[in-house]
């Protein structure tokens, strides 16, 4: 699985067509997307446009919190794989902890790794609680927990327990939406390696293992986001990052989901 993906969250249409074009061909070879965001077809087009081998690609998609349940999880996967026009998925996630619904949907994501229709399987959204919870009936560890991460919701100690049980963690939301980009800290780090805030925090986020997906419909962008291999944040600098979390969410808290 390749540590630095596409993110595609509210890409729709020519907007996700073009971001994925670009994105390979800049030379991202990890692809993100979930049924939620309506966009499966779009870029299921866009990798057969893009003549990259199928097995260079990794692709991950997702369950609904609609979808949830044993049968239900079957069937969902099976639209998504329709609309994708894949033989098979790389990663599939169960979105969101749905209370009373996560055991059994996790149940049916095995059976599909089972079957080898998944490479792998993952969930997202998921605190400690809930992967304590789904410890208790699972056969197959999750191999990633995909979280809102970032240094100014820099979730430590959940990041702490995935690597000793084995999971990934993968961060979205890793720039913020940019909302953060005028953190005095954060720029005069930039500075210091002469990098934006986005790089900044996208190789924050590689030094601590997680895999990065940031989102862009931009070609510029997107090749800025993939310029983060040719530097390294020292160790003052990763602490000084690591002390800017604020509890600073953009999307839901999953704490809040019994």
């Amino acid at each position: 699985m390749p540590i630095l993906g596409l993110g595609t969250w509210d890409l729709r249409g020519k907007e996700a067509s073009r971001a994925v074009l670009w994105a390979l061909e800049i030379g991202y070879r990890h692809i993100d997307t979930a049924s939620m965001y309506g966009n499966e077809k779009t870029i299921g087009e866009a990798l057969k446009e893009s003549k990259v081998p199928r097995n260079e690609v990794f692709i991950t998609t997702k369950v609904w919190t609609s979808d949830q349940g044993y049968e239900n999880t079957l069937v969902a996967f099976d639209k998504s794989l329709e609309l994708l026009n894949l033989d098979y998925i790389d990663l599939y996630l169960i979105h969101w902890p749905v209370t009373g619904l996560r055991s059994n949907t996790w149940k049916a994501l095995e059976k599909l790794y089972d079957l080898g229709h998944v490479r792998a399987i993952g969930v997202s959204n998921f605190i400690i609680r809930h992967l304590e919870e789904l410890k208790e009936t699972l056969e197959v560890i999750p191999a990633v927990n995909q979280v809102e991460f970032s240094p100014f919701l820099y979730q430590k100690e959940l990041m702490e327990y995935c690597k000793s049980n084995g999971i990934f963690i993968e961060s979205y939301c890793p720039l913020t939406r940019t909302r953060k980009f005028k953190d005095a800290t954060l720029v005069a780090i930039g500075q210091k390696y002469n990098k934006t805030p986005a790089q900044v925090l996208i190789r924050w986020g590689l030094q601590h293992d997680v895999i990065t997906i940031p989102k862009s419909g931009d070609k510029r962008h997107l090749t800025e986001n993939s310029d983060v291999f040719d530097f390294s944040l020292d160790e003052s600098d990763m602490k000084q990052l690591d002390n800017l979390n604020e509890d600073y969410r953009l999307v839901e808290d999953p704490n809040l989901i019994e």
